[in-house]
Parts: C-alpha cells; sequence; structure tokens
C-alpha cells in the first residue's frame, strides 16, 4: 500500500505502517504511535523527547527522530558508514565499543540498555551521546572511529561475559566446571565470513547471542572466568563431568529460529502465545513483546523445560509451515539424543592419541609413510600458533591458508617462517602446465604456503580479503583450479599425500570458503586421504553436521577432535622419523664447528648435507626401538638397498664391527686429500667409474662419511636443476655460518656429465671465487671436489680412456683381502641377525659375484614360475627393467593398482605380501624424483638378469614377450605423475646405447633391441618398436630409432625413411633430420657397391641416385640450420634419459653429411663412359663439367642410347650438379674456420679426420697437379702470367691455406708458411682485398715462426697496408678478417690510445660470416698480448706451451680451468691490462679509450653488475678480444 506524499495527509495507520517497513523499528514501538493516536499532521512537529515520552528507548528514538526529519527534508537517508555497521545488534555495538573503540564498559553498557544496535548507531550525532550521560571525551571518539570503519577492514567481535552489578558483591565465588556452550562462549572467535543474506547474518547475530543464558548462569554462581592461555585444559574436564543436552537443545532451538525471517518470527511468537497443550500452559501474553530470538529461546526453556520447548518450538514450526526447519530441528537434537545415550561419548575418546598416530602414519610410527601433507587451515590465533609447531616437522608440499593475517607477526605463517622456508603464493600462481609450474614455484623442494582469502601484509585490492559472496565470485575458481592441480596424479602420487583440514575457528555455515574447499577435494580425491583436526569438540560437531548435510559423509573416523592443541603437537613430534639431530653441525675453520638451522637446510634444495653429527642423538641408543631400528636398516643395506648413513654410524658405534671397506677405499680417499693439499684448481672433479650392484655408490658414501670432518659433504639430490643454481648452493654451504669458506665435498651419483663436466666445474668455480669475492690464491680452503660416481659396463676400459682429470674405477671382482672382509662380516651378522645367507646383495658379493650362486638363486626362486598369474608378470617386468636400466623401479602405487590392490593404508595387505616368494628379491627404495615416492625393484643388477635367463631357460619367456606384454598393459600409460617416471625408463631400455667396450662409440641399439635382433630377427624388433610408438606418443626417439634399425640392420630404406619422416613430424631438431639424411646416404652407398659390381650399365640407376643425393643433401642442410639456430643448453635436458643416447651438441654433422654425399655422386659420375677417372681427358671433361667450365652436351662421347640417357639424365639435373663444387668449397671453408677457431670438443677429432680424408679426394679431383701446370706451360707459353696465378692458387687451395682460418692453423707448422707467404705476396700485387688480409696474417704468422726470413715484412709496412685495406673495406665487410688483423697490429700500447680501435672491435662482432654464431660458441685466442713492442708483442699459444715440459692433457687441463696464468712463465711473458668491469661487461682502459672485451671463462666477471677496476691477460679470437684470468683491484 503507498503512503499519501505528504505527511500532514497520513492517518496513525499510516504512520504505523511507515514505521515498521521504512524505519523498521519493533511492532511494539510503533503500536505506542496508534495508542497514542499519532496521525501525520502531528507526528510531523514531534521531537526526540516527544518520542521518549512514548515510553520508547533512546536508540530508537534518534533513529525515527532521524528518519523523520530525512522524510522532511525530501532527502533518502544514506548512510556515511559501512553497511554492515547497520546489521550490528546492541549486543555487537556493545562488542565494538569495547573491544576496539576502548570506551568505558559503563558507557558502553548505557548504550546497549537503550536498545541501541547498529542501525540507530549510524543516525546518532554527538548531542545524543551527551543526552545519554556520555561525556564529550568518549561521544566524539565514537563518531570519530565510525567514520574511520570505511578505511580499515571489517572488526572482528568477540563476546563478551558480563557481570551484572548484584553479583559483583559476591564474596570469594566457587569455579565450577564449565559446561560446553560455556566453553565455547569464552572461546568463541570471531565469525569468519560476512554474507549478504538477511538469513545468514540473523545466524551470525543470534548465534553469538545464544551464549547469554549460560552465561547468565554462571554469573548467579559468581563464577571468574578462566583466560584463554590454556586452550584445553578446562575443556576437557567440562567434558568429562557435564551433561550438556540442555543446553545444546538450547541452542539448536536458537539456531533454528535465527533461521526465521522477522516476519515468520513474528509468526512463531504469535502462535506460542496461543498455543496450548494439557500438558503445557501458555506464556503470558506480555512476557513475548519485543523478544529477540535468543531472548525467545530462553523464555521457553525456562517456562517448559528443555524437551518441552524443543517438543513446543517443533510443533509449532510445523503449524507456521516451516517444516523444513522443523525436520532439520528434529535430525539434529535426535543425533544429540542418540549420542547422549552413549557414556563413551560424553568422556574424552580414550584412544583419540593413537587414533590420530594411525591416521598420520597408516599405523605406525613414523610420517615417512606419506610422501607430503597438504594442510588446510583457517583463521588461527596467537595462542594457538604456539602449539601448531609439528607444522615444522610435516613434509608440506603446501598450506592453503584462509588467514589474511597469517604472515604477520603472530600468525600461522609467520611464526613456521622463522625456522622453515615457504615461498609465499597465490592460488592463481598454480594454473598453466604443470612441469613449468611445479618448476617455476619450486614445488617439491619447498613449502608453498597459498593465501586463498587475501594477505593484509600487502597493499591492492587483489589482496584484501572478500566476504563470502565476493569470495565466490573473485577467488573461488582460482582455488579450486589449485585443489584440482594439486589432485592431479601427474603432480601427488594418488595415495601418497594426506589432506589435513585444521580448523583453528567455527565454520558456522556452509557459505565459508574452507567448506568451498572441502567439498572441492572430495570431488577429485578419496574421502580417506582427508582427515580433520578441530581445535575443539563444538568446532568439530558444526563441522560434521556441514559435511554429513552436505556431503552425505561421516568424517568421525577421519577426524580428532578431544584432543588439546597441545597434544595434538607433543603426539606428532613424538613421531619418527628419527634422521635429524636437534643441532646438526658443519665443520669450519680452526678446527670449529658451525650449527647447520633447518631454515638454511630447505634453501640448498639440491643437496643432501652430511652432517659432523649425522644420526647422533636422534634415538636414545639404550632403548629397544634404536635396536630394532639398527636391525631394520642393516637388513635393508645387505639385502641390496640403497646405504645410508646409519650403515656407517652403526659401524663407528661399534669399532669391533667396521664397515667392510673396498679395495679402492684408500686410493679414493688419497686422491680427495691430494686435490685438496697440492692442486691449484678452485673446483675438481674426480671420477669413479664401476659396475653397477659393485659397491661404486656405497664407496663413495664412505669415503664422504670418513671425511666429513675435513669438508662440508653433500651428495647432489637433484640433477633436474641448472648447474648454475647448484653451484649457488655449492657456494653457501661453503661459507655458511662462516667468514672463512669451509672446503665441500660433492658426491655426484651416475653424472651424465662425465663426457663434458667442465660446465658445472666453471660455474662453481665462478660462484666460489667471485661470489666470496677472493681469488684461489687467497684462500686455501676454497676448493670443491666434486666426486663423479658414473656407472659403467665397462669401467676399466672407460678409466684408461679417461685421461682429462683424476679418476679411479671398481670393478664387480674382489681381491682375496676384500673376501676375507666379506667372510668375517658374515660371521659379525650371524650373531645379530637372522638367517643373513637370505642378505643377497651381500651374499653375491661375498662370493665374489660367482655366476654360479646367482644362476642358483635365480632357479630356486623361479621354480613352479606361473606367467599367467598377476605377481608373475610383475616379477617379470621388474627383472627386465632391472636388467636393461639398473636400480629402476616401479612405483609402489603403480603396483598395488596393477595388483588389484584397494589402497588400505594400515592393512595387512602389503604388495611384497602379495609378491610372495618373489618379495625375497624385491625391496622398496624411497625415489626422490618427481617430488620422492616409493618405488619396488628387485635386490641386485645381477640376480635380475639371471632370473631373466632363467625364464627363457626353463619357461621359454623371451625378453621380447615380456616386453611385449608390458606395452600391452594399458594401465603402465594413463596418467600419472609415477607413469611418466616409469613409461621414461621404459623408453630407456629400447633406445639407450651402451658405451663399446673399447673407444668411445657406442653400440648402434639399445642392450635390449640388440638381444631381440640377434635372437628373433626384424619382425619382433619392428613390433616392439611399432607397438612402443604407439604408446609413447610424444617420443621422437622411438620412431627414430626404429628408423636407424631399419636402415642400419636390415637396408629396407623405404620404411626407414617413412618412420624417420614420423620421427621429424613429432620433433623437428637436427638429429631427426640427420636421420633421414643418413638413410639416404645408406641407400646411396649401398646402390654405389652394387652398381660397381655390375657389368652392365642402366642410366636409371644415375637418375635415381641423384634424387637420393638431392633428398639426402636437403636433409642436412636443415639438419645444420637447426643446429646453427639452437643455442647450446646451460645444462642438459631434463628428460635426457629420453633420447636416443646421452647426446652433445650437434656441431658440425649435417655439413659432413652433405660432403660424403657430394663425393658419392662424384664418384658415381666419375665411372660414367664419357667421365672415367682412369682417362685423363676424359678426367678432365668431369673436373671442367663440375667447374662449370663446360656443359654436358660439350663432353666428348660415343654416340649411343645408353651414352644418350645418361646425357638426357645429366642436363636435367644439370644445375644440382653443377653447384656440388661450389657447395663443397664452402663448406671446407666453413669446417676450417670452425676447427680453427672453436673449442674443441670430444667429437671434434672425429670430423677432423673423416673432412681430412675427403679434403684429399678433393685436391685430387679438381687442384691442377704441378706436372700439368708443366704441360701447361710448354702448351701456351703466351700465358705465363695467368698459369702463375692459377699455379699459386692451386698451391694454397691444396694446403688449406687458401683462407684467413686456413693461414691460422699454420701457427702449428713452420713448413709451409714461408711458401704460403711468397704466394700472397705475388697475389696481393694485383690489389684484391681477400689476397692482401691474407698476406698480411700469413706474415704476422711467418714473423713468430721464421722471424729470420726474408719475406717477413717490418711491422710498419703491415700497419699501413692495414690502415689502406681498412679503409677501402670501411665497417660493413662480411668477414671477420681485417678487424682481427686491427687487433693485432693496432692495439693501443700502454702509453699510446688508438681511438679507432673501439670501432673495429664493434664491427668484427657484427660481421656476418661465417655463420657459426660467436654469441653461443666458446672460441679460441691462437695470439696473446705481449711485454714487447711491434710484432714482438704477439705471442702464439704454442710459444707459451713450449715453456711447459708437460703432457698434452696436462697442459690442456691448466687451459681449460685458466690455472695456467698462475704459472710463472706465462706472467713473464704476457702483459696485463688494465680496465673495469661496468654493468656485467668488461672494458680494457687506454686513457680514455675504453675497448670492449670478452671474459674467456664463464666464470670471468662477478654478478651483480659492480662497477669494478680489474687486471687481466688478453687474448685475440675471431670474434674479438678476449680477457683472461680477471683479477679485481679490491
Amino acid at each position: 500500500m503507498e503512503l499519501p506524499p505528504t505527511i500532514e495527509k497520513w492517518t496513525k495507520e499510516d504512520v504505523h505502517q511507515w514505521l515498521m517497513t521504512v524505519v523498521k523499528v519493533q511492532e511494539t514501538y510503533a503500536d505506542k504511535f496508534c495508542e497514542e493516536d499519532v496521525s501525520g499532521d502531528s507526528f510531523v512537529f514531534f521531537e526526540k523527547k516527544d518520542i521518549l515520552d512514548l515510553g520508547i528507548n533512546h536508540g530508537p528514538a534518534v533513529k525515527i527522530k532521524f528518519y523523520l526529519e530525512s522524510l522532511k527534508e525530501g532527502s533518502q537517508h544514506e548512510s556515511q558508514f559501512p553497511p554492515y555497521v547497520k546489521n550490528w545488534t546492541k549486543e555487537e555495538v556493545n562488542q565494538w565499543l569495547l573491544q576496539h573503540v576502548k570506551v568505558d564498559r559503563k558507557y558502553a553498557e548505557r548504550l546497549q540498555e537503550e536498545d541501541v544496535s547498529g542501525d540507530c548507531l549510524v543516525c546518532f550525532k554527538k548531542q545524543d551521546f551527551l543526552e545519554l550521560d556520555l561525556k564529550n571525551g568518549p561521544a566524539v571518539k565514537i563518531l570519530a572511529e565510525l567514520r574511520q570503519l570505511h578505511n580499515k577492514p571489517e572488526p572482528t567481535l568477540q563476546p563478551i561475559l558480563h557481570t551484572t552489578t548484584d553479583q559483583k558483591e559476591s564474596p570469594k565465588p566457587t569455579q565450577p566446571e564449565l559446561g560446553l556452550a560455556q566453553a565455547l562462549a569464552i572461546k568463541q572467535p570471531n565469525l569468519y565470513y560476512k554474507t549478504e543474506s538477511k538469513t545468514d547474518k540473523m545466524v551470525k547475530r543470534e548465534s553469538e547471542k545464544a551464549q547469554l543464558p549460560f552465561q547468565k548462569v554462571s554469573e548467579k554462581e559468581g563464577i571468574q572466568q578462566p583466560k584463554p592461555q590454556d586452550l584445553g585444559a578446562r575443556r576437557k574436564g567440562a567434558i568429562v563431568t557435564t551433561d550438556h543436552r540442555p543446553q545444546k537443545i538450547t541452542v539448536e532451538i536458537q539456531k533454528t529460529l535465527a533461521n526465521l525471517y522477522e516476519a515468520d518470527l513474528k509468526d512463531f511468537q504469535f502462535h506460542l502465545q496461543e498455543y496450548g497443550a494439557p500438558e503445557h500452559e501458555r506464556i503470558p501474553r506480555g512476557k513475548l513483546e519485543g523478544k529477540d530470538t535468543m531472548d525467545t529461546t530462553t523464555l521457553m526453556t525456562d517456562h517448559y523445560g528443555s524437551k518441552g520447548a524443543l517438543q513446543v518450538t517443533i510443533a509449532i514450526l510445523k503449524e507456521i509451515n516451516q517444516w523444513e526447519l522443523a525436520h532439520e530441528l528434529e535430525k539434529n537434537t535426535g543425533a544429540l539424543e542418540q549420542k547422549s545415550l552413549s557414556k563413551d561419548v560424553l568422556k574424552k575418546e580414550a584412544n583419540q592419541g593413537d587414533k590420530l598416530k594411525n591416521l598420520l602414519t597408516c599405523g605406525g610410527n613414523s610420517l615417512d609413510n606419506y610422501n607430503h601433507f597438504i594442510v588446510v587451515v583457517n583463521k588461527s590465533s596467537q595462542e594457538q600458533v604456539q602449539y601448531l609447531q609439528f607444522l615444522n616437522k610435516l613434509k608440506l608440499f603446501c598450506v592453503l591458508d584462509f588467514d589474511p593475517n597469517s604472515v604477520a607477526p603472530g600468525g600461522l605463517c609467520h611464526s613456521y617462517r622463522e625456522s622453515r622456508v615457504a615461498n609465499l603464493h597465490t592460488p592463481s600462481q598454480y594454473q598453466g602446465e604443470t612441469e613449468s609450474v611445479r618448476k617455476s614455484l619450486n614445488l617439491y623442494k619447498q613449502t608453498s604456503w597459498v593465501f586463498c582469502n587475501g594477505r593484509h601484509d600487502l597493499d591492492g585490492d587483489s589482496n584484501k580479503e572478500l566476504d563470502y559472496r565476493n569470495w565466490l565470485r573473485k577467488s573461488c575458481k582460482d582455488v579450486e583450479q589449485l585443489v584440482s592441480f594439486i589432485s592431479n596424479p601427474e603432480v601427488l602420487l594418488s595415495g601418497g599425500s594426506l589432506i589435513i583440514f585444521l580448523l583453528l575457528s567455527p565454520v558456522h555455515t556452509e557459505k565459508d570458503p574452507i567448506f568451498d574447499i572441502y567439498k572441492s577435494f572430495i570431488k577429485q580425491t578419496k574421502e580417506e586421504s582427508i582427515i580433520n583436526i578441530c581445535e575443539s569438540q563444538g568446532i568439530y560437531e558444526k563441522w560434521r553436521e556441514l559435511v554429513q548435510e552436505k556431503c552425505d559423509s561421516d568424517i568421525d573416523p577421519l577426524s580428532i577432535y578431544e584432543l588439546t592443541l597441545s597434544e595434538v603437537n607433543g603426539t606428532i613430534m613424538a613421531l619418527g622419523p628419527f634422521n635429524q639431530s636437534s643441532e646438526r653441525l658443519l665443520p669450519s675453520s680452526g678446527s670449529s664447528f658451525v650449527v647447520l638451522k633447518q631454515k638454511d637446510e630447505d634453501l640448498l634444495t639440491a643437496l643432501d648435507i652430511l652432517c659432523l653429527n649425522q644420526c647422533e642423538k636422534t634415538i636414545d641408543e639404550n632403548s629397544s626401538e634404536f635396536h630394532d631400528h639398527r636391525i631394520r636398516v642393516e637388513e635393508e643395506f645387505y639385502k641390496g638397498g640403497k646405504v645410508k648413513w646409519w650403515n656407517f654410524y652403526f659401524c663407528d658405534k661399534d669399532k669391533e664391527k667396521p664397515f667392510v671397506k673396498r679395495d679402492k677405499y684408500e686410493n679414493v680417499k688419497k686422491m680427495i686429500r691430494s686435490q685438496l693439499k697440492d692442486s691449484k684448481n678452485m673446483c675438481a672433479l674426480l671420477n669413479l667409474f664401476h659396475h653397477p650392484g659393485c659397491g661404486g655408490t656405497t664407496l663413495a658414501m664412505h669415503v664422504m662419511w670418513d671425511l666429513r670432518q675435513e669438508f662440508r659433504c653433500a651428495v647432489l639430490k637433484d640433477n633436474t636443476l641448472s648447474k648454475k643454481e647448484v653451484a649457488i648452493q655449492v657456494s653457501t654451504l661453503m661459507k655458511l655460518e662462516s667468514e672463512k669458506p669451509s672446503p665441500v665435498l660433492l658426491l655426484v651419483d651416475d653424472s651424465k656429465e662425465t663426457e663434458n663436466p667442465h660446465e658445472l666445474v666453471n660455474f662453481i668455480h665462478k660462484a666460489v671465487e667471485y661470489g666470496l669475492n677472493m681469488n684461489v690464491g687467497d684462500a686455501p680452503n676454497c676448493k670443491v671436489i666434486i666426486l663423479n660416481c658414473v656407472r659403467s659396463h665397462s669401467p676399466q676400459e672407460q678409466y684408461k680412456q679417461h685421461n682429462t682429470g683424476p679418476s679411479q674405477f671398481i670393478t664387480a671382482s674382489l681381491k682375496q683381502e676384500e673376501q676375507k672382509e666379506f667372510e668375517k662380516k658374515l660371521r659379525e651378522l650371524k650373531e645379530t641377525h637372522e638367517k643373513p645367507e637370505n642378505f643377497y646383495s651381500f651374499m653375491i658379493m661375498k662370493s665374489n659375484f660367482d655366476k654360479k650362486y646367482i644362476k642358483d638363486l635365480a632357479r630356486n626362486m623361479l621354480e613352479n614360475f606361473d606367467y599367467s598369474s598377476k605377481k608373475a608378470n610383475l616379477f617379470a617386468f621388474l627383472a627386465l627393467l632391472n636388467t636393461y636400466v639398473p636400480e629402476s623401479e616401479i612405483s609402489l602405487s603403480l603396483c598395488q593398482d596393477f595388483l588389484g590392490m584397494k589402497m588400505i593404508h594400515w592393512s595387512g595387505d602389503s604388495v611384497m605380501g602379495r609378491m610372495e616368494p618373489y618379495s625375497n628379491f624385491l625391496i622398496i627404495d624411497t625415489v626422490e624424483d618427481l617430488g620422492g615416492y616409493k618405488g619396488i625393484r628387485i635386490l641386485h643388477h645381477s640376480i635380475a638378469s639371471a632370473c631373466l635367463e632363467e625364464l627363457e631357460r626353463s619357461y621359454s619367456l623371451r625378453v621380447s614377450d615380456i616386453t611385449m606384454e608390458m606395452l600391452h598393459c594399458d594401465l603402465f600409460f594413463s596418467v600419472g605423475v609415477v607413469k611418466h617416471s616409469f613409461m621414461r625408463s621404459i623408453q630407456q631400455m629400447l633406445i639407450e646405447r651402451q658405451r663399446k667396450k673399447a673407444g668411445d662409440e657406442r653400440e648402434p641399439f639399445s642392450s635390449l633391441i640388440g638381444k631381440i635382433h640377434k635372437d628373433q630377427g626384424r619382425q619382433t624388433v619392428q613390433e616392439i618398436f611399432v607397438k612402443a610408438s604407439s604408446r609413447l606418443v610424444t617420443s621422437a626417439s622411438i620412431p627414430q630409432a626404429l628408423a636407424r634399425y631399419l636402415y642400419i640392420k636390415e637396408s629396407d630404406f623405404p620404411e626407414a625413411l617413412q618412420w624417420a619422416e614420423k620421427a621429424k613430424n613429432i620433433k623437428q631438431h637436427p638429429y631427426t633430420f640427420d636421420t633421414i639424411g643418413q638413410i639416404h646416404k645408406s641407400n646411396l652407398k649401398s646402390n654405389n657397391h652394387r652398381e660397381k659390381q655390375e657389368t652392365s650399365r642402366n642410366p636409371e640407376d644415375l637418375n635415381t641416385n641423384i634424387q637420393i643425393a638431392n633428398d639426402a643433401i636437403a636433409a642436412f642442410k636443415s639438419a645444420q640450420e637447426l643446429a646453427n639456430e639452437e643455442d647450446e643448453p646451460e645444462t642438459e635436458a631434463a628428460d635426457d634419459k629420453s633420447e636416443d643416447y646421452p647426446r652433445k651438441s650437434y656441431n658440425v654433422s649435417g655439413y659432413v653429411g652433405v660432403l660424403d654425399i657430394a663425393f658419392l655422386v662424384f664418384e658415381i659420375l666419375s665411372r660414367l663412359p664419357f667421365f672415367e677417372e682412369s682417362d685423363p681427358m676424359k678426367k678432365r671433361y668431369l673436373q671442367s663439367f663440375l667447374k662449370k667450365s663446360i656443359s654436358i652436351t660439350s663432353v666428348h662421347k660415343e654416340d649411343n642410347d645408353i651414352n644418350n640417357r645418361y646425357v638426357e639424365i645429366i642436363k636435367e639435373r644439370e644445375q644440382f650438379l653443377q653447384s656440388l663444387k661450389t657447395e663443397v668449397k664452402e663448406i671446407f671453408e666453413h669446417l676450417v674456420f670452425y676447427f680453427t677457431n672453436i673449442k674443441a670438443n670430444t667429437s671434434k677429432s672425429d670430423f677432423r679426420e673423416s673432412v681430412s680424408v675427403l679434403f684429399k679426394k678433393y685436391v685430387a679431383l679438381f687442384c691442377t697437379t704441378s706436372e700439368e701446370m708443366k704441360n701447361e706451360r710448354q702448351c701456351n707459353p703466351r700465358l705465363n702470367l695467368e698459369i702463375d696465378i692459377e699455379e699459386r692458387r692451386s698451391f694454397l687451395e691444396q694446403h688449406n691455406a687458401d683462407t684467413f682460418a686456413g693461414i691460422l692453423q699454420h701457427l702449428d707448422n713452420a713448413k709451409e708458411i714461408e711458401r704460403i707467404t711468397e704466394c700472397y705476396a705475388f697475389l696481393q700485387q694485383k690489389q684484391k682485398t681477400k689476397e692482401t688480409i691474407n698476406y698480411i696474417l700469413s706474415n704476422i704468422v711467418l714473423y713468430l715462426l721464421k722471424r729470420q726470413s726474408k719475406h717477413v715484412k717490418s711491422y710498419r709496412y703491415l700497419s699501413d697496408l692495414l690502415l689502406k685495406t681498412l679503409q677501402e673495406v670501411g665497417l660493413q665487410y662480411p668477414y671477420p678478417d681485417p678487424y682481427y688483423l686491427a687487433l693485432l697490429l693496432l692495439w693501443p700500447s700502454p702509453r699510446q690510445e688508438n681511438t679507432a680501435i673501439e670501432t673495429y672491435v664493434r664491427a668484427i662482432r657484427k660481421s656476418k660470416r661465417p655463420i657459426f654464431s660467436f654469441r653461443i660458441r666458446n672460441t679460441i685466442a691462437h695470439l696473446y698480448l705481449g711485454k714487447g713492442e711491434g710484432l714482438k708483442r704477439l705471442v702464439s699459444k704454442r710459444q707459451l706451451d713450449n715453456n711447459f715440459g708437460m703432457c698434452r692433457d696436462d697442459l690442456a687441463q691448466l687451459w681449460r680451468n685458466g690455472d695456467i696464468f698462475k704459472k710463472e712463465a706465462i706472467i713473464n711473458r704476457l702483459h696485463r691490462v688494465s680496465g673495469t668491469t661496468e654493468q656485467g661487461e668488461v672494458f680494457a682502459n687506454y686513457g680514455k679509450v675504453k675497448i670492449p672485451v670478452r671474459p674467456a671463462f664463464i666464470a670471468g666477471i662477478r654478478s651483480g653488475a659492480s662497477t669494478e677496476k680489474v687486471t687481466f691477460y688478453l687474448g685475440f679470437a675471431i670474434n674479438g678480444p678476449l680477457a683472461y684470468d680477471i683479477q679485481y683491484g679490491n
């Protein structure tokens, strides 16, 4: 009904309606206006005093007057305060005044007495407060605090326990036990989230008021309320002694009424006044006026008793059609009644501590049953945080925190980060590709602390805490995606992690973000993977109700709620694993020790650090627990498990039973100590080559254990981390807690880096020397020694070949002394262990790896083997994998899935139980990879091999059958983190090629494929590869390996090509294109070989061969282009096991491939009737044709059908054929440049040899011999000048001296350089730029090798000639050659400035050719800046080498690590240049001239872009000057 437009026309009914609907006062107040006949024409004149005279309290009176004035002014009432203030009850206003405004209690109580709720408070002015007897000060303060609410987060309001006036005088009150509701009232924290719906607001207000009746009880009895320090003590007593049913029924009634809208509540009260039944009297009518839900509930329980009130409430709710609320109340109170019948429930659950242990350990005593824990936590208080230290002990994957103040002092996150490392994240950071998220957030390695609803320590809207309505719209999706990420089996192993909901404050309604996240988790994970730890039983009961109602789930078996937080903390802290002393110690300078803090250790994610007091004081050594632990650890190791530090500790404790030392123990120890004492290398790499399963890693760890007082020792546990990061962590370990650095011993196990280890060494060199601001000589202890354990099938041969540094090897063979030691150890084991003869790994070594012993073991174990059973299948798979991929494993969870086992965390059902009797050969290891998981493998590599042989011998079960069965199993190739690891092992088994016993070469195929080919041939091999390719669809290596097999073993080029194309389509990189080129090359060689044997000629063969050659060259060119484009990676690829074999960079294989094809084509052409090589004239025709001097039609030949068809084919392909000679020449030039100027790697010498052979063929085919020249002169005396030029060019070409790089090669060869210089002296007279440049260089080289030669020109002459040439070519010459000469001849002397030199340095960097990118490849300095003048100041590397009478390898090592520049001979010979470092760049300074210089070593300059004075030696490389041995001025 609409009101009349003006107040004066309102009837008293209109006034009543306006008060009820607009002002929203209580009906009793509106009724009083009616009773006093207040119509509009009188109401318009009302003042506040007139309203008060009607008996209306001050609060509503102010509100009515405020609304009336707004109406008279014609304006809408708009509050200047946040909207939540209007929703405060008078109790909440009281809480705000006391807790936040801090006014005197008497003022707050005065406002509450006058019904000042939030909607009244926002209407108050200063005078209104003064009229309530408040002083000016409090009145002004309240208004100011109200105005500031806009700029602050919504205040949290805690319920207050009042003490009424008449109780203040009570003498010496007694303190009875508190009931649950009382305890909750004391403890009740602020409600977490504000919601928009009226119902939820009412629930919030009324649930807090629900405590008041019980508070009044305590007041009457004079209770002194306990302080909040002991969060659990009072609660425990209350639960045991008090019957809570009446109070709980009251709470349930009040909560139900709170869900009624205001009109529905009035309807309820109306029916309550009229309610009559034989057993219940009516409540007097006047008592219900103005009562809210709390007061109504109190009235009913006082009048009817709790049970009577419950019956009346349910009956009236049904009368007013609130059926849903009635049923809800019946259900809740029915469950309560049912629960109250059980005595156990009212007592503290006797086994809650055991229950917590079982939930966390799956029935054991150690927390390591789960790989990771995920904690979801809501708001905590500072008092609670002190009892949450157990989080430091859990291996946390992430914490989902709903407390925006958690990172502030006193918060949970802040407390955790005081002793552990946690990276602070937002849910949105978990979006993207799994692997990149894992790497960028450092998951698995450090705890991720995710703020799911704001962070108050950060500014900005995105960091504000949101109410539920806004959180649902703005944040919920991101948090749900985070849950989805965590639940992804590719991230965390299913069943391998436990989710803990840690509820530290109440969750009152389903409209709470933490409840939404609970629902997200149960959608994506098994419910048994989620447990609940609740701070109180009250919090738990509401949580359980919500989960029961909304998720239809009983969480009681998975919940802890009756332990105090202190008890929870103590219970968890008492659990294992016991692997850390309270204070872990590291050696430091001067025989001192420092403490390794847990937080520092958290930061060193790549390193497993061995401490001085490792294993000490972790378990009481007199306890049975210690004894059992020792027996278990020793048993695991001697059976075949990985060695633990505990194994050495136990032997140290019992000196009479030492750890067995292998023969090479002392050698390795001496090798390490000598490096520390004698070597000048800051970082040394020592290799230990060993057979799989012969104790190589154990030996290395044993040595490390015994050297832990001399070194800070660590094992590299994360090979995926970049070498730069590893180096930084090693440097950090070196200087941890100490001003002086300590030497570090780093163990790298089964590294792929043996062939090229210098990158890691260089990074460590840089991180140590420059990170610590010192030079090698300044700190003898500033050393890092890398002990690199390399698993090898031929360790002794590899040791012999490896000559770049100190090495040792250990084989599967014991010396007599070692055998005696093993015999002795067996006798010792018999004293302490049952059946040590079942410690198979130990017994294999004791038997000196006796093949008969191992064979008998396998035969006995596999008796009655039934391959149709799942367990036999699984054992065969393990035997296959562990034979061909040593120490690979299948994850425990994958085995459970394969065996059809349910994930029952602590049932008696186990994989090892299911695998009987084969489990005697199996062991469970923890795998650090991919966040950590448990995997099963066969105890020893030799047992796995023997089992495979036995299966084939006795059961005709071949490795191909097992491989196909494995590839057939869908389970192994579905999504999952450990399945990815398993698939990688399968791929490695199929494609990884072992090193041949002799030399650096590898076998053409993996050992498995080699065996299958030998036993069964092509069909089986191809079937396996085809099946594997269908399983591993993203792997280019599988089809590539099949293509290689088909062309190498079967010469099936068409099908090989199909698979090579498939590999290329999966991944385009140099190797996939190279395989295509190699197939064509093999095809062409095969054809060529066949045609040589045939007597008849078929011109169509030529057509086919030219097409093959064309395709091959295209493939090799593509491979080379990709190789030139790709940067050399800083580290090996993380999944480098998936490659065909551990690869080096592609280098120049494509160029060599093109040369091979071109010379095959030349050979095929040279067999044609008119190009026959044996006939000099016909050979001349071929030469002229290929040089484009004549066309094919000009070649003399017999006129017949075959020759005519040949001519037709050659005419069609003439452009391709005549391009080959030019292309070949260009490639030779590229390769000469490459071999001359780029630092060597292991494959370079192989290429040199093959290229050298091809170059000799080139000379024979295209270069004119001296005899031919002589004949030419006689025939054409008038062409003497042309012949002279041709003769000299031919000489230069034959001696690889027709290029700038070719001349540089002659720095090591004085024999030809004089003739080369003479040739260029003649040729440059024609003033050709290239010849002039080469002439100047040949003069410099001749001077360095044979300075007395008559052909050597003076420094002045050469400088002038160069300056003239530089003027001619300018700064855009495509080659770096003239600018390189400028460095040599025009580099300023200490007393002069050459302003142009900087220009030439920049020009050399811009030169476009040759095509090798200097940015990504290390160049060689052939010449160095010496101390002389003119040409005397140029010193060649060879001249420097001649100062040292040592073998090439030792000399190469000195150059590699830069230590050569510490030698006296070098210091005396070279000039040290002064310069600066600025913004990470190095400059040589000459007066005002600053010349840019590149550091020669990656470790050359410090990080941080500091501007510093430096000095260095200068080398001249083709891409600019290089700075060696950079020393800082400070």
